[in-house]
């Protein structure tokens, strides 16, 4: 500070070296005025130093930065005479908020026009204008499908329609509601203050980032087709054993399964239950079915497994036929 915090008489007491550049001042502003009279010179310098103090005591740089060159300051206080205070008060701070709002205004003003010739207008503001009607339209749509979206609870995918529940008359309702709010109130939106405006245009840039991440949501799943949708499901997958019947119910055992080309069938997994051990073992054969034949869903109650081999009906294997005269022979 360039001032003491004591007081004599109400007035600050400068420090030395401000009485010091006060003094400079005041001279430098007297020899300014050496063109008046003597008298009105010294009426307009008597209260100087004591205007001067207040000043140093904001301790914001020297004299001559806050009110300028004497020489200036001379010129100003002649200027100001015949007002009541006498003395000129420092220049205003600059408002470097104010100037930098202004310099991007200057700056959106020249790209405005310099784009406009390339949608036929002489401003760009003026081509988005005739656009207004479209976007209150979308907005109005992108709105409807926001309130569907917290609303429905259903597992459904939306589609293209703001449905709820799946419902396509809520969705015309809904679409058609957020369409005539949202030209309501474009219509209005000149006349509202400046908070319900600034509301508005958050609320337009929210649907404007919900629009972007639902339009590349659809894109993705448009291009994202594999093969895996069409849900294909292996119907005997569940298959782990098989059971082999006759005609007549039994249990056929060592049954073996070809294709047409002679390839073997394999189906279901050759283990067995151990009932003892609570484990599974390998199947006897792993090449015939069934692999367990202690699980065969249904038996005949009087009918033991056909065992495994040529029946009694089965035609004799082919061989040799013994030689010499047959029974009938000598008859």
């Amino acid at each position: 500070m360039n001032v003491d915090q004591s007081h004599e008489d109400g007035f600050a007491v400068p420090r030395q070296e401000s009485a010091e550049e006060i003094t400079a001042y005041v001279e430098a502003v007297r020899a300014a005025l050496s063109g008046l009279p003597e008298a009105t010179r010294d009426e307009l310098l008597e209260d100087l130093p004591e205007h001067l103090a207040e000043v140093a005591a904001d301790d914001v740089g020297p004299l001559a930065d806050r009110l300028g060159p004497p020489a200036v300051y001379a010129a100003e206080l002649l200027a100001s005479a015949g007002f009541v205070g006498g003395f000129p008060d420092p220049p205003a701070r600059t408002d470097r908020i104010a100037e930098a709002r202004a310099a991007i205004a200057d700056w959106l003003r020249e790209i405005d026009a310099r784009t406009g010739p390339l949608f036929g207008a002489a401003r760009a503001s003026e081509f988005l204008l005739l656009l207004r009607p479209a976007w209150w339209v979308l907005r109005g749509y992108l709105a409807a499908m926001v309130v569907a979206w917290v609303l429905d609870s259903s597992a459904q995918p939306m589609g293209v329609l703001p449905r709820i529940g799946g419902s396509d008359v809520v969705a015309l309702v809904l679409l058609a509601g957020g369409i005539l709010a949202s030209i309501w109130l474009g219509r209005r939106s000149r006349q509202t203050t400046n908070g319900p405006r600034y509301a508005l245009w958050a609320g337009n840039a929210v649907l404007v980032l919900v629009a972007l991440a639902g339009f590349n949501h659809v894109d993705g799943r448009s291009r994202d087709v594999f093969y895996d949708d069409a849900n294909y499901t292996d119907p005997y997958g569940h298959v782990r054993d098989v059971f082999v019947y006759d005609e007549q119910g039994r249990l056929i055992q060592g049954a073996r399964l070809f294709d047409q080309d002679g390839q073997p069938i394999r189906l279901g997994s050759p283990y067995c239950l151990d009932e003892a051990a609570q484990t599974d073992i390998p199947a006897a054969d792993e090449s015939a079915y069934p692999y367990c034949a202690q699980n065969a869903p249904f038996r005949m109650p009087d009918a033991a497994p056909t065992p495994s081999g040529p029946r009694p009906s089965d035609p004799t294997p082919s061989g040799p036929r013994p030689s010499g005269p047959s029974p009938s022979a000598g008859r």
